[in-house]
């Protein structure tokens, strides 16, 4: 990278050149229904419709190409899903062995698309630090380096690009952002979308669900503060501590965090469905739920993936017929 303490934002425009042709360059979507919910523009970058089901192939791709380039055989990765089947398919194209750890209560749908891509899935547990120590163990054993779902740099800037892409085609939409809004796990997305937006003037905002903010409470603290996370449906935004090196960054370029809950993830989740006919899973639905409590003119949301339960959508997309048109309906 071109700075010795962490990513910056050349390195996203970087990631962002080599990652062209690589990813999918997705598509910007609005909604006036959701316009006017908001009471703002909202553009919102389809990043469920990615290779992979979600915008940690930027990142996965970036960091395994770069290690492949390097001379590496294998590549491990731990995740509560996303990232482990980014980090598989990414082994895949680069002709690398992949191993993925996942919590024993990982989404089958996550679970059945890392294994397709031609991983070896391990199961560890149901916390974050479980999985980092078979990650550890596994590496030692085999001396393939653990690619981390956000405490990388390599990862930081490839999901940077997603927010890259987004600025530029909000510009050349004649719609120039004021915020962008993106959900927080450990912090890597947010991050890279905090250095793309470096210089222009536009705010970056994190979402986290309701106990599930180590981020805002860090931020409120001045330190990492580690949570046990609490049950939420967004089962990607459930880590125990933002990450080293996407807090060293988001400490000084983050505007701020929304929290919000689960019946205002499924309400976002049911206005994407609904008005705009795309899957989103409740995690990447957080964005949009966050946007719609901000008063800006026009918010970018990365509406970061979509693997989703079937059965958990059946259950989202089934709430009285007046909740549709109220941002806060309760789930079903």
């Amino acid at each position: 990278m071109s700075s010795t303490v962490g990513p910056v934002r050349a390195d996203v425009e970087e990631a962002a050149r080599w990652l062209s042709g690589r990813v999918i360059r997705t598509p910007v979507l609005r909604s006036p229904a959701i316009d006017l919910l908001a009471g703002a523009r909202v553009l919102l970058k389809a990043e469920n419709l990615q290779t992979g089901g979600s915008y940690k192939m930027r990142g996965a791709l970036r960091s395994v190409g770069r290690l492949a380039a390097a001379g590496h055989t294998g590549v491990i990765a731990q995740s509560t899903g996303n990232h482990a089947v980014a980090v598989a398919l990414a082994a895949r194209q680069h002709g690398l062995a992949a191993t993925v750890v996942l919590p024993v209560d990982a989404a089958a749908t996550k679970v059945d698309r890392a294994g397709a891509a031609g991983a070896r899935v391990v199961f560890a547990g149901t916390g974050v630090d479980e999985r980092v120590a078979v990650a550890h163990a596994l590496r030692d054993q085999t001396g393939h380096p653990v690619v981390d779902a956000y405490d990388h740099p390599d990862v930081i800037a490839g999901q940077g690009s997603a927010t890259l892409e987004l600025i530029e085609q909000a510009e050349r939409a004649g719609t120039p952002l004021d915020a962008i809004v993106v959900p927080v796990g450990g912090g890597g997305g947010v991050a890279g979308a905090c250095l793309a937006a470096a210089g222009t003037g536009i705010e970056v905002y994190g979402v986290e669900p309701v106990g599930c903010d180590s981020l805002a409470r860090s931020l409120e603290a001045g330190e990492r503060v580690a949570v046990a996370p609490a049950s939420t449906i967004a089962d990607g935004l459930r880590p125990t501590c933002v990450g080293e090196l996407p807090f060293a960054i988001l400490r000084t370029a983050l505007r701020g965090v929304v929290r919000v809950d689960d019946e205002q993830i499924a309400a976002a989740f049911r206005l994407l469905l609904m008005e705009l006919k795309v899957l989103v899973e409740p995690s990447g639905a957080a964005g949009l739920a966050g946007a719609l409590r901000l008063r800006e003119r026009t918010i970018g949301v990365v509406l970061t993936g979509g693997n989703v339960e079937a059965a958990l959508v059946a259950r989202l997309a089934a709430p009285r017929l007046a909740e549709l048109t109220t941002v806060e309906g309760a789930a079903a």
